[in-house]
């Protein structure tokens, strides 16, 4: 969803009646502050921003003071509170809540956004503490029309490249922007928002596993085989609550096979899928024109990137993105919603090849339509402009 639109949803939540913490969830570095600190420079907007991302996590005393301020701002008809990286507040939910409870209890008009840089830390304490007093607004990587539109990339930019503006300046140095993904967002990312705040026994098990993803995506491999490729004593559960970290993160995720209206096992073998195909370049090593030379290495990144752009266009709807196979037969994509599927399949080249994965699954499922993207079916540039949910129509 494009920034303005989000924007739009989160003012006028914020102008209903009724009062619900809003809780903008995503990734790093894809706008949620930026987003945040325009609410608050709306004219005549009274407000308060304090941030807990800091090098040691900070306790109820500073969120309850944070909170009072608020409350101060609020006496003379109302105000907007902002905390940001709220999961790194010990038990940040039981405080909120108490807070919440009070607010609501003595009328106070005091709005509050919530912004949290790992989505699956967050979700935890919302769903033990808060029930049914907040909302979610997923705040997803940065689509193609939004990078085109702020820095002038083409579609081959952006599938190289991905979707991370505070990176976009520096592409023009390959090695620095390298550095930059690797440094800033890859390892703050695991080591501040997932070995910090969550436990994990094996963080060297974790770590392989997100560059395991990065090299793989695309591809589907069971927990068994990545146990081999990964050379570790560990087991199947653990790797797959290692991979549930990465996704809420917004590095990595294993897409589940398409079921058919069937219960899905948490074993079966998942497709990995990097969820902004910067992550991928910046542990390949390759430039941009070596990628782009490699026929092979190219469609990888191509598949990866509209992969990642139908995982981000589904965050915050009931769209779930899966993919199917059946002996030699394949899938690369199927958007499933309710009883409606979506079959998706990518072709880099320019020449139209057979689809029999994609005449299979049409015998077999009879979806609402089966695409084909790039070769000569919708072009990538195209396909990349419309969310998940507009297939659908």
């Amino acid at each position: 969803m494009r920034r303005d639109n989000l924007f739009d949803i989160i003012r006028k939540r914020l102008d209903e009646p009724r009062r619900f913490l809003q809780v903008l969830a995503g990734p790093r570095q894809v706008g949620k502050t930026t987003l945040a600190r325009q609410i608050l420079a709306e004219p005549g907007v009274i407000s308060h921003y304090a941030s807990a991302d800091e090098p040691t996590l900070r306790d109820r005393l500073w969120l309850e003071q944070q909170w009072e301020t608020g409350r101060l701002r609020a006496r003379d008809g109302g105000a907007i509170l902002v905390l940001d990286e709220i999961q790194k507040v010990s038990d940040w939910s039981d405080t909120v809540k108490r807070l919440w409870d009070e607010d609501t209890q003595h009328g106070v008009p005091l709005q509050v956004i919530v912004l949290g840089s790992a989505p699956l830390l967050i979700g935890r304490g919302l769903t033990e503490s808060l029930a049914g007093r907040f909302e979610v607004i997923a705040v997803p990587h940065w689509s193609f029309t939004e990078m085109h539109a702020a820095f002038g990339w083409t579609v081959e930019q952006y599938v190289y490249f991905g979707g991370y503006p505070g990176a976009a300046p520096l592409i023009g140095d390959p090695e620095r922007w390298r550095s930059y993904i690797v440094d800033s967002l890859i390892e703050t990312t695991i080591s501040r928002d997932i070995l910090l705040m969550t436990r994990v026994d094996k963080p060297a098990l974790l770590r392989r596993l997100f560059l395991l993803g990065c090299a793989y995506s695309g591809q589907i491999l069971s927990y068994q085989k990545m146990l081999g490729q990964l050379q570790d004593a560990g087991n199947t559960v653990t790797l797959a609550h290692y991979l549930e970290l990465l996704q809420g993160a917004g590095m990595v995720m294993g897409l589940m096979k398409y079921a058919h209206g069937q219960v899905r096992q948490r074993s079966s073998s998942p497709k990995f899928q990097v969820l902004n195909p910067a992550l991928m370049s910046a542990q390949g090593g390759r430039s941009f024109d070596q990628v782009r030379a490699s026929g092979e290495d190219w469609g990888r990144l191509v598949e990866t990137c509209v992969g990642a752009h139908l995982v981000n266009t589904s965050a915050g709807t009931a769209i779930e993105v899966t993919y199917w196979r059946e002996r030699n037969h394949e899938v690369d994509f199927v958007l499933q919603r309710g009883d409606e599927c979506v079959a998706i399949e990518v072709k880099s080249g320019r020449r139209q090849e057979s689809l029999p994965g994609m005449a299979a699954f049409a015998r077999q499922f009879s979806p609402n339509k089966c695409l084909l993207v790039g070769a000569q079916g919708i072009p990538l540039e195209e396909f990349l402009g419309r969310p998940a949910a507009s297939w659908f129509g």
